[in-house]
């Protein structure tokens, strides 16, 4: 673009300031689309903060509530349970993503997986399970819809004042005229997005890596310049307000409301997968046959019994130098996890196919492509939430073997079997608390910002894509203004 034509163009946007500055609806739909943004900003940082400093507080109180149990034996200590909590990363300030759905802290136990608790979503109505007012949310639905109301009339005004014959008899191109109303409405988008981005970068002070920022300030760039660009075409497009108005009222809620949700029934319908209660059923058959770790006499564990004895060369079990009660609650437990992993990762697998139907949705819905995205960047996708899975999933099954091993060595195989026989039997058959010192420190760390970074290029490219074929459809109408 020459110096001339660029100066064309910003005088264009000039002129449609001075006149949404003289119009109370303009003023009116920036005003709350800034305060909207700003106090999203600010609300959804504390809460998050007090969050985090909450998870960190409870993870703590936890891990010692854990190890100041008194002397008990450890079988007890294995269904007192412990619990893992994640705490959130620094960009989920501005997009909560998927957390809000799943949960944030999973109660660990022996003999079973619990799914994550504590979702706020999940316990709320059905009414704020459409959206919280999140900076994502507010930047992903209603943004769009306030660029909408403050330049659907961009260049049907022109039409229907007659000024734009004049215009372009005065030599203003076509192509002039939508640059400048565009650069105009992208001045309105860099408004929106200031508290964002300002957002975005104080969260590096917080350890958060400058890529994902970054990627994540010019995601939304990009997807509200798709928005600019929709806008600008459908101006272009037809010679009255009320035409344009309609045409772009129905396309925000074709692609902000109705394809997100046709992209989540899509994806189930592709990918179905089990219900709960048919799961549990499965597992329970599965689990069934395995034998009950607490009966040493199953006969599931005969062929295990065989092979202690003849790997500690004794002819019975009484005899043997460790606890045969805490073996079987070993090898109970390592088969149980076994089995209930190949089922978590079946449902997980399962959950993350369906995540990937639904982000194909991107190519026809732009509010798909920044969710996903944005999502992603942030730290809140279903592939950190699986990856927290099975990291507590570890967690759980270390202490659980760690207390069977405390089982197995400190506590006599006699003694054990002759625990109900009356209270001070069942003193006996205690432990030191000082065993109970087998925890570790559990802390979650988001995926690095490479990995986030590749993970979120195709809503990249879906973004990019819509660009560039609005543009081809405004260079097209732009052409044809008369």
């Amino acid at each position: 673009m020459s110096k001339n034509n660029f100066s064309k163009v910003v005088i264009v946007a000039k002129d449609e300031w001075r006149y949404w500055l003289r119009s109370k609806l303009a003023m009116t739909v920036l005003a709350i689309g800034l305060l909207l943004t700003l106090s999203s900003v600010v609300v959804t940082a504390i809460t998050m903060h007090e969050l985090s400093h909450t998870r960190n507080e409870l993870q703590s109180n936890a891990e010692q509530s854990f190890a100041e149990q008194p002397d008990r034996h450890p079988h007890r200590m294995v269904h007192y349970g412990h619990y893992a909590f994640r705490t959130p990363t620094p960009l989920s300030t501005l997009d909560p993503g998927i957390d809000a759905y799943t949960g944030n802290s999973i109660f660990l136990e022996g003999h079973r997986q619990n799914s994550a608790m504590f979702a706020e979503q999940r316990q709320g109505t059905a009414l704020t399970k459409l959206g919280s007012l999140t900076p994502a949310f507010i930047v992903q639905t209603l943004a769009p819809l306030l660029l909408i109301l403050i330049g659907y009339s961009s260049i049907s005004r022109e039409r229907e004042s007659q000024t734009l014959s004049y215009l372009l008899a005065q030599g203003t191109k076509g192509s002039t005229l939508i640059a400048g109303k565009g650069l105009a409405l992208l001045c309105v988008v860099g408004l929106i997005i200031a508290p964002l981005a300002v957002s975005a970068l104080f969260t590096l002070s917080a350890g958060e890596s400058l890529l994902a920022v970054v990627s994540f300030i010019v995601g939304y760039a990009l997807y509200l310049s798709v928005w600019v660009l929709v806008v600008l075409l459908a101006s272009s497009v037809f010679s009255k307000n009320s035409g344009s108005f309609t045409a772009l009222a129905f396309v925000w809620i074709l692609l902000c409301i109705v394809m997100p949700r046709v992209a989540s029934t899509s994806a189930s319908t592709a990918v179905p997968s089990a219900g709960k209660i048919e799961t549990d059923f499965a597992v329970k058959a599965e689990l069934r046959k395995l034998g009950d770790g607490h009966n040493t006499n199953d006969p599931a564990f005969k062929q295990f019994k065989q092979s202690l004895l003849k790997k500690y060369n004794v002819n019975s079990i009484d005899e043997l130098p460790v606890n045969f009660r805490g073996l079987v609650a070993s090898e109970s437990e390592a088969k149980q996890t076994k089995v209930l992993n190949q089922f978590a990762e079946q449902r997980m697998q399962s959950e993350l196919k369906q995540t990937q139907v639904s982000r194909y949705f991107g190519w026809v819905s732009p509010m798909v492509a920044i969710r996903s995205l944005s999502m992603i960047v942030v730290g809140t996708s279903i592939e950190t939430h699986h990856r927290f899975l099975r990291e507590t999933e570890q967690l759980r099954f270390d202490f659980v073997q760690g207390l069977n091993k405390v089982h197995i060595e400190k506590l006599d195989y006699q003694v054990d079997m002759n625990r109900n026989a009356n209270t001070e039997a069942t003193k006996k058959a205690r432990v030191g608390s000082e065993n109970w010192q087998i925890l570790q420190n559990f802390t979650f760390d988001v995926d690095s910002a490479d990995v986030r970074a590749q993970r979120s290029v195709p809503a990249f490219l879906q973004l990019i894509l819509w660009i560039v074929v609005l543009v081809g459809g405004i260079k097209l109408v732009g052409k044809r203004l008369i």
